[in-house]
């Protein structure tokens, strides 16, 4: 049964091999929704996985995906590239327990290594700055869908970045998909940009554009609502049935005033607000929404320096909102209302354009990776160089270190170094060229003794090697270590497993394999005859004879 609730995985492209480049994944769920993704966080989350091995590399999967935001498909080949080299070590008979041993002491140097070769890139300018992280954001990009377009995205979400500072809500930049146009009809807003909401008669009557406008945030229903509660009135003259009706529209009519004479220009609530509320603020040349998403509503907040309010009475200055300009614009067939130059400044919103609904959501995947990237990259302002050339660097220095060691360990060493050359095998194989040819070179470049050729990693755009710092191919080092940390743990807590113990087939839950009359007859029994047979008697719900 678990077989057939898997989700099915189909390679667009068929017999993908070496030779036919990256290849992206087709999931396709038994509710018929589509996925096409070739990022390693998207693709363990939809898969359906019983094994308990391959459970913990979708947990070290998402832990990478959340801690650092990109990496995911590098921390799941390493784990089970370290795991591939300790199999013929544990066929043998080596314990475990020696090779976890050997594995954490090569964790710890790598990760020594991986610190001492990566380079700062604080106390620069902010435009050197944001030149240096538009090329991490570009590296994180080059394996994506949206790869081909990576220069214009990477300089989007380092403004969008840069734009919300200091702020940690991962919230507060905002991406907006709209199908139809092209990749590079997407925007950024150094604001805030949500879709029209849902809109009463009297809508297209309001203004669609301010110049500074006041703006007036809440979290209450301006609809013309009957008593919600079942209260009863009794009236003894039927001439005072219309003063309750009055009270009903007094009700409303007090809390639109009170709202105008707040000097609002722009009013949002995250409820509804009515066909008459609506009429009436067009009337006084105010725009207004409802039903606005509480993400949305937060986001306005933040930017304009407003206060959503949940009462209309007492509104003073210090709770509006305030920006330069809002207006409603059209993007493809959707409206958009947006708030630019607002004073906080701490939000931004990207507008995604494309046209598949499945390619927009996979650039947004890809765009969360490059955000995840350029915070990190700014506050662990350090980078190592990318395209395998840190792992490559990192695998001869263990190789080094193990000659000094005498004993067994200096094998496991060398195993755990030789694995993590997987990382530019992947990237020749990805890109169509011969590994084992790159991978030579790279050793060659890597074993120089003036260390000329540390920084040397794959050109996936020759198919030789290249200096991959002095061609901007960077990474945070913290994705590095992150990245090496996890996979090596969970490749030690997989070897520290000595047996799994499961339930033997056709005997798991024996009792409901019980045919429907089994079933009848041992419940039958089990009440002992009362009643005069099974299930006879007076039962609940049934009238008494």
């Amino acid at each position: 049964m678990a077989a057939m609730m898997q989700p099915q995985i189909i390679l667009l492209k068929e017999g993908t091999d070496t030779s036919q480049g990256k290849a992206q994944l087709l999931i396709h769920d038994d509710k018929g929704n589509v996925t096409i993704s070739n990022d390693g966080a998207t693709i363990m989350k939809l898969l359906d996985i019983i094994h308990p091995a391959a459970k913990i590399l979708v947990d070290i999967a998402k832990s990478q995906d959340s801690e650092v935001g990109d990496g995911t498909t590098t921390v799941v080949l390493l784990a089970g590239e370290f795991l591939k080299e300790a199999k013929p070590f544990v066929e043998d008979g080596v314990h475990p327990q020696n090779l976890i041993r050997s594995y954490r002491t090569a964790c710890n140097l790598a990760i020594e290594k991986v610190k001492e070769l990566a380079v700062s890139i604080e106390g620069k300018s902010l435009e050197e700055k944001k030149s240096l992280l538009a090329k991490c954001a570009a590296t994180t990009l080059s394996s994506k869908l949206i790869g081909g377009e990576k220069e214009f995205f990477a300089t989007m979400v380092v403004d969008a970045v840069i734009a919300i500072g200091n702020d940690d809500r991962l919230n507060m930049i905002g991406i907006k998909k709209v199908p139809g146009g092209t990749m590079r009809d997407s925007f950024l807003v150094s604001g805030v940009a949500f879709k029209k909401t849902f809109s009463y008669a009297g809508f297209e009557q309001q203004p669609k554009k301010f110049v500074n406008p006041k703006i007036l945030l809440l979290n209450i229903e301006l609809e013309l609502k009957s008593e919600k509660e079942n209260a009863e009135i009794r009236l003894s003259d039927p001439s005072q049935y219309q003063s309750i009706v009055d009270a009903e529209w007094n009700i409303i009519y007090d809390k639109l005033d009170k709202c105008v004479q707040g000097g609002a220009k722009v009013v949002l609530s995250r409820l509804a607000i009515g066909d008459l509320a609506t009429q009436y603020f067009a009337d006084r040349d105010i725009f207004c929404a409802g039903r606005v998403s509480e993400e949305d509503l937060q986001r306005v907040a933040a930017a304009t320096g407003g206060t959503v309010q949940t009462t209309i009475n007492n509104i003073i200055d210090e709770v509006l909102g305030t920006c330069e300009i809002f207006e409603e614009k059209q993007v493809g067939n959707e409206r958009f209302n947006i708030f630019s130059g607002c004073p906080s400044g701490r939000t931004a919103t990207i507008v995604l354009r494309g046209g598949a609904d499945q390619f927009i959501e996979e650039a947004e995947r890809s765009l969360h990776d490059a955000i995840m990237i350029v915070r990190r990259a700014m506050k662990n302002s350090t980078v190592v160089a990318g395209g395998g050339a840190i792992d490559m660097e990192i695998s001869r220095y263990l190789r080094q270190h193990a000659r000094t060691i005498a004993g067994k360990s200096q094998l496991f060493i060398n195993s755990y170094a030789k694995a993590l050359e997987v990382i530019p095998r992947q990237l020749c194989d990805n890109a169509g060229f011969d590994a084992t040819d790159v991978l030579n070179k790279l050793r060659q470049k890597h074993a120089l003794p003036s260390g000329e050729g540390a920084l040397y990693g794959v050109d996936i755009n020759s198919g030789g090697i290249a200096d991959s710092f002095s061609n901007f191919v960077w990474e945070p080092s913290v994705v590095k270590i992150n990245a090496i940390n996890a996979a090596t743990e969970a490749a030690c807590l997989i070897l520290s497993v000595d047996e799994t113990v499961k339930n033997p087939e056709g005997k798991v839950n024996t009792y409901s394999v019980m045919s429907e009359s089994a079933q009848g007859e041992a419940a039958a029994s089990a009440m002992g005859g009362r009643g005069g047979g099974g299930f006879r008697g007076r039962g609940r719900g049934m009238r008494r004879r």
